[in-house]
C-alpha cells in the first residue's frame, strides 16, 4: 500500500471544522470526524488544526494523554510528511515505546532501518526509500489479540478464553470507529444491540406521566406530589452514582470467566472499550426496566402506594436526565456553564482514569465519597 506524502503547507490547509489535520511526529492524521469527540473539546484539536502537536501531546502539565489516545491515533493515519528536500541523504530510524508514541531521529548512513521489540528489520533502498515511514504496527497488533473491530464482537469474545486482568486491561483502552461496531452476526439480533438516544424520553415519558398522575389519584395533593418528585430525582443522582460505581465497575469481584466477561463487557464494557458509539450510550431499554423493577419494588415497600408513585415518577425523570445528559456530554458542543466541566470531568473517566469520576450529571456524590478525579 502506497504511503501518501504531504507538505506542510498542504497539512496547513486542512485548518477548519469541516477538514481538520494534524501532524504528529511526521505523520498525517486527518481528526475531522474525531474533533467533536475529543475529551477535552473540540476546540482544542483545532485550535492546533493544520499543524504539529507532538510537543503538545507529550506535555503532561498542560495536556496529558494517556496510552489509548496513541493508539487511537493510528486510527486517523493518512500519510506521512514530506521530507525536506535538503535531508535527501540522511537516514530514519522508526522506533516504537511502551506509549505507543513515534520517535524520529536522523543518522548519517545509506540505509534506512525499521526497529521494533520484535526485532524484525527491514532494509530499503532505491525508489522504496519512504518505506521506512510504514511502521511496524504493534498497536494494531495488540489490538487484534484482543478484538477484532471489523467482525462480530460477541463471539470473539465468548470464545476467546481471555485472563481478567487482560480483558480489563484493553476494554479500558477507548478505541474509536466512524460508525457503530457490530456484536452480533445476525442483523435480526444486532438490532436489538442499538439505542438511539430519542429512545429513552420516548418510553419513559409516559411512564412518568403515569407514575405522577397515580400519586395524585391516590389520595396526594399537588404540593406533597410535587415534593415527592423533587425528592425522587434528589434521590436518582445518589442511585445514579451507586449503579455506575457497584454495578457498572464491579471489576475487581468478576470471576474469573467468559461468561462474566461477556456480561460485563455487554453491561458496560462496550461503552469504555467504544466510548464514542452513538448507539451504545444510552442504556436500552430492557436493560433499563431490569434495573428499574427492583427499585419500584423497594419504593413500594418502603412507602405507601401514593408516596411510591410519587418518587418513582422523580427518580425516573432524573434517569431521564441522566441519559441525555450523558449523550450530550459526549457529542454535543456542550454549555460552558457546569456542562463543559462536567464533559471534562467525565470523558476523563474514560480517557484517564476509569477508577473514579462516576458522577455524570454532578460530582457532589464522588466528592462524599472520596473518589473525585482530580484534573
Amino acid at each position: 500500500m502506497a504511503v501518501h506524502t504531504y507538505s506542510r503547507a498542504e497539512v496547513l490547509k486542512h485548518k477548519g471544522a469541516d477538514s481538520c489535520w494534524v501532524i504528529h511526529n511526521n505523520k498525517i492524521y486527518d481528526v475531522t470526524s474525531f474533533a467533536i469527540d475529543h475529551p477535552g473539546g473540540d476546540e482544542f484539536i483545532l485550535g492546533h488544526a493544520g499543524q504539529d502537536i507532538t510537543l503538545i501531546m507529550k506535555d503532561e502539565l498542560s495536556h496529558f494523554h494517556s496510552e489509548g489516545a496513541y493508539e487511537m491515533l493510528d486510527d486517523f493515519l493518512i500519510g506521512v510528511l514530506e521530507a525536506p528536500a535538503a535531508s535527501a541523504t540522511t537516514t530514519t530510524s522508526v522506533t516504537l515505546d511502551q506509549t505507543s508514541n513515534f520517535r524520529m531521529r536522523s543518522t548519517a548512513t545509506a540505509t534506512v532501518t525499521t526497529k521494533t521489540n520484535s526485532t524484525a528489520t527491514t532494509s530499503v533502498d532505491g525508489p522504496d526509500e519512504d518505506a521506512y515511514l510504514k511502521p511496524t504496527d504493534l498497536t494494531a497488533d495488540k489490538k487484534t489479540k484482543f478484538l477484532d473491530l471489523s467482525q462480530p464482537l460477541l463471539w470473539q469474545l465468548w470464545n476467546a478464553r481471555f485472563t481478567k486482568a487482560f480483558y480489563l486491561e484493553q476494554v479500558h483502552i477507548p478505541r474509536h470507529l466512524s460508525g457503530p461496531a457490530r456484536i452480533f452476526a445476525s442483523p435480526y439480533l444486532e438490532v436489538f444491540t442499538k439505542t438511539p438516544w430519542y429512545m429513552i424520553p420516548i418510553f419513559w415519558l409516559p411512564v412518568i406521566a403515569y407514575n405522577f398522575y397515580r400519586s395524585r389519584e391516590t389520595g396526594l395533593g399537588v404540593d406533597q406530589a410535587s415534593t415527592l418528585f423533587l425528592g425522587g430525582m434528589v434521590l436518582w443522582t445518589l442511585a445514579e452514582y451507586l449503579i455506575h460505581r457497584f454495578l457498572f465497575h464491579l471489576d475487581d469481584l468478576l470471576p474469573e470467566s467468559n461468561v462474566s466477561l461477556v456480561a460485563h463487557f455487554l453491561l458496560h464494557g462496550i461503552h469504555h472499550y467504544l466510548p464514542m458509539d452513538r448507539l451504545r450510550l444510552v442504556m436500552p431499554p430492557a436493560l433499563a426496566v431490569a434495573l428499574a423493577i427492583p427499585i419500584n419494588k423497594l419504593a413500594h415497600t418502603l412507602l405507601v402506594t401514593p408516596k411510591a408513585y410519587a418518587v418513582m415518577s422523580g427518580l425516573l425523570l432524573g434517569y431521564v436526565l441522566y441519559d441525555m445528559t450523558h449523550y450530550y456530554l459526549h457529542h454535543a458542543r456542550v454549555f460552558k456553564i457546569h456542562f463543559k466541566e462536567m464533559k471534562t470531568y467525565h470523558l476523563a473517566h474514560h480517557y484517564k482514569n476509569y477508577v473514579g469520576g462516576y458522577g455524570i450529571t454532578s460530582k457532589i456524590w464522588d466528592k462524599i465519597f472520596n473518589t473525585e478525579l482530580q484534573l
